[in-house]
């Protein structure tokens, strides 16, 4: 599966859930709310900035934001929203792609880093990262924590949400480091049958929080912190996720 290919119309418009789930004001406004702290007062750049999520709302702020993304859909409905010279966005994988402008802050949120499916490609994201930044410029991480712990000897699904209508599991390849969620949306049971409406399936490669700060050895940054939540809630072995914040060293 190719990511353009996943991301595209269909999953634009479906994207947004305004004030539920991710888009819910609990989430975001935290998220939002540490963002424009780490920035500094600086510039900030989301790598996959997707329909504007955090990136609107951070801009909102009065923090400068680009973008880069891969889906032209998801951009196109970003553009429903504010316009180019309000939040300018460069086309192209973020492991690679440069965007124009001086930057304090560099931000991938909502497991996206896991949406490159090599440790290799994961790798050149934090370097296309530290690319963008002077010295003392920050890198920020929001990635979930493989629940490998849920998952018996022989068994490679795991069911993660259940709700009316709606189904949502994960199939692993541990030797990989793979894992596909699958998203099912279903109708009425009747006499033991539902109405399918569809189903998107997800491809990411999972990676643990110490894999991940190897990732940013190699690419120049130090830890600065880790958090279980954008709140700055404590990081232990039960949590399911983390907001990691790297930094280049300031030098000298």
């Amino acid at each position: 599966m190719r990511q353009e290919d996943i991301w595209d119309a269909k999953a634009a418009q479906s994207y947004d859930t305004p004030g539920t789930g991710m888009f819910a004001p609990e989430v975001l406004g935290p998220t939002v709310e540490r963002l424009a702290r780490l920035a500094d007062g600086g510039a900030a750049l989301e790598f996959a900035i997707g329909t504007g999520r955090v990136a609107v709302p951070l801009a909102e702020r009065g923090v400068p934001v680009t973008g880069i993304e891969l889906s032209r859909p998801m951009v196109e409905r970003l553009r429903t929203k504010v316009d180019e010279a309000t939040v300018p966005v460069v086309f192209g994988d973020m492991a690679t792609a440069s965007a124009p402008g001086s930057f304090r802050l560099v931000y991938l949120v909502f497991n996206t880093i896991s949406n490159l499916l090599t440790q290799a490609e994961q790798v050149a994201c934090f370097r296309n990262a530290a690319r963008h930044l002077p010295p003392g410029g920050r890198f920020v991480i929001e990635l979930w924590v493989p629940e490998l712990r849920k998952l018996p000897p022989g068994q490679r699904a795991v069911v993660w949400h259940t709700a009316d209508g709606y189904l949502a599991l994960d199939t692993y390849d541990v030797l990989r480091q793979h894992v596909v969620s699958h998203h099912v949306r279903y109708g009425d049971v009747r006499d033991g049958e539902a109405e399918l409406h569809g189903v998107f399936l997800s491809p990411h490669r999972y990676v643990w929080p110490a894999e991940l700060d190897l990732m940013a050895q190699l690419a120049g940054f130090e830890l600065e912190s880790r958090h279980a939540d954008w709140e700055g809630a404590e990081f232990t072995a039960e949590s399911r996720s983390h907001v990691s914040v790297y930094r280049l060293p300031n030098g000298g």
